[in-house]
């Protein structure tokens, strides 16, 4: 089993930077690639982007140009780093894991979710 707890969100203005941390706990090894969803009031879970065990990215092309993610191994955590955010940006930001060394962009594909952690973002 794996654990995933999420920090690093509050309340920002349009415009700042806020960086999340999804730090993972239990049989980390089990999962290769990790990744970042979010979910709006009345929507379903999009994809922001992942990482995999190599360093490699995906982003969703929403986000590309503004949010990075990183992983430091030795730690178990991951990290999303918003940079320019925007009022569109609130929402329940999660992170997720999967048993698998590919990316995917499909929630189903993931083994293991955080509880979320809330970014609300006012002008």
């Amino acid at each position: 089993q794996v654990q995933l707890v999420e920090s690093g969100g509050g309340s920002v203005q349009a415009g700042s930077s806020l960086t999340l941390s999804c730090v993972a706990s239990g049989r980390t090894y089990t999962t290769p690639t990790m990744a970042w969803f979010r979910q709006a009031p009345g929507k379903g879970r999009e994809f922001v982007g992942g990482i995999r065990w190599d360093g490699a990215t995906t982003y969703a092309d929403s986000v590309k140009e503004r949010f990075t993610i990183c992983r430091d191994n030795a730690k178990n955590t991951m990290y999303l780093q918003m940079n320019t955010v925007e009022v569109e940006n609130t929402t329940v930001y999660s992170c997720a894991a999967r048993t698998e060394a590919l990316m995917a962009l499909d929630i189903a594909r993931y083994d293991y979710w955080g509880q979320g952690t809330q970014v609300t973002v006012s002008i």
